[in-house]
């Protein structure tokens, strides 16, 4: 039986195929909307309604109820929508211009309220309270992508002297001034939640920038060989609570005697939440006859609907109720990485990948605090956690992912190549013939 081609002797197909460049009568918006990528909003907006349901229920002591706390969530969250659209359609190559002010006036702002005595760290216009500290990491995200970008491409453009711009000091010399300005003003503030994030991002950004290898193992054995000092001489200046708290920590790591009804209050009693709902958990908005622990208020009700809602979601949820939160998670920075391999230039790498290690560093010490991986730390769950100006800034940066994605450089549908003519060689004979 003869087989039938509807594809024309002459040409050959290219695989794989993008269909929004099929269509030349499309318009730019249209192409747009054609390319966003929905595992990354389905995630996103899990994780906002299941935060939502956390919220009212962890809220719940607080003046006003838990109904009024997961209203005022879902207003930010429309705000946080329109951001991460108008984020997403917008090239995310012009946010660079936005990097230098964003920044500036994080880092001031955080300095503002260095010397203040708020423990919650937040700066508050017109009736409106936000942490700068993360205004600061958001806009230091930027600013690494671009300058890492741009300053290579600078050097060699420049005659003589450009070759130093691309040299890995350089880069290292970026990252540590853009990275430690802020860290170091954050923990002069008493927030090192806040301040430890910029370890990772700034991790990330020596990796994907392209530093060698040979220059971050040398700066990880200097790191080793100064930690001590940090530990013993300059944290116990620079945070007292702090200290306290990873003494307190390590203490409990050890199983040494510590005080449950003072210090050890909240991380013995949030482990105890968290470990003894079993797999289905007591359920939503529990009471105490069901065994709920929160609403006995042994978990710390004053900040459960912010840094404590994942002891709140353990203990009512239970493990499977854990686990899908994480998976949750765990979906999103997947996707967030595989956006990250089909950026058009290393902006669009280095910002994807900054936006992953902040995600993942709040993730890391929100859950870890709560299950004693790490110390008490005031740091909010992105996403889950009711923290107004923080979802819309996680909303913000997920929104320059997707932008990401939808300016990747596109994958033509199949394009007819013409074959190469070529000439019959004719009969050829081998060594033994001849």
């Amino acid at each position: 039986m003869a087989l039938i081609s509807i594809v024309p002797e002459d040409s050959v197909l290219r695989w794989p195929v993008d269909l929004v460049e099929r269509s030349a009568s499309m318009t730019p918006f249209l192409q747009k909307l054609l390319r966003i990528n929905w595992w990354l909003v389905a995630p996103m907006y899990g994780l906002l309604v299941f935060g939502v349901f956390a919220i009212e229920s962890a809220a719940r002591h607080l003046p006003g109820g838990g109904e009024s706390f997961a209203s005022a969530q879902k207003r930010w969250i429309l705000i946080g929508s329109a951001v991460f659209v108008a984020t997403s359609l917008i090239d995310y190559r012009w946010f660079r211009w936005l990097g230098i002010p964003m920044y500036a006036v994080g880092v001031g702002l955080c300095a503002a309220i260095m010397n203040s005595d708020s423990e919650v760290h937040q700066f508050t216009i017109g009736g409106l309270s936000f942490q700068p500290a993360q205004l600061a990491i958001a806009s230091g995200i930027l600013m690494l992508s671009w300058l890492l970008q741009d300053l290579p491409r600078l050097g060699s453009k420049i005659p003589k002297v450009g070759w130093l711009l691309k040299e890995p000091v350089v880069k290292i010399g970026i990252i540590g001034l853009l990275a430690g300005i802020p860290f170091l003003v954050v923990v002069k503030m008493g927030d090192m939640g806040s301040a430890l994030v910029w370890i990772p991002v700034a991790l990330v950004a020596l990796i994907v920038s392209g530093v060698p290898f040979r220059y971050l193992t040398c700066m990880a054995s200097v790191g080793l060989a100064v930690l001590p000092l940090l530990y013993f001489v300059v944290l116990p200046k620079a945070s007292e609570r702090g200290m306290a708290r990873i003494e307190l920590f390590l203490d409990m790591l050890q199983d040494k005697q510590v005080d449950v009804s003072g210090d050890a209050w909240a991380p013995y009693n949030i482990a105890i939440a968290v470990g003894h709902a079993g797999w289905s958990g007591t359920g939503w908005m529990s009471t105490a006859d069901q065994g709920s622990m929160h609403d006995r208020r042994l978990i710390p009700f004053h900040t459960a609907h912010n840094d404590f809602i994942f002891p709140v979601i353990a203990e009512e949820q239970g493990f499977r109720g854990g686990m899908l939160l994480i998976a949750g998670f765990a979906l999103l920075l997947v996707v967030c990485l595989f956006i990250a391999t089909a950026a058009r230039d290393p902006m669009g790498r280095l910002l994807v990948c900054g936006v992953v290690a902040l995600f993942f560093a709040h993730i890391f010490e929100n859950i870890g605090m709560c299950i004693q991986l790490m110390p008490i730390t005031g740091i909010p769950l992105p996403l889950i956690s009711y923290s107004g100006t923080f979802a819309v800034m996680c909303m913000f940066l997920l929104g320059l992912v997707q932008s990401v994605w939808i300016h990747r450089k596109p994958i033509r549908a199949y394009e007819p190549v013409a074959k190469e003519e070529t000439q019959d060689p004719g009969l050829i004979l081998s060594n033994e013939i001849r």
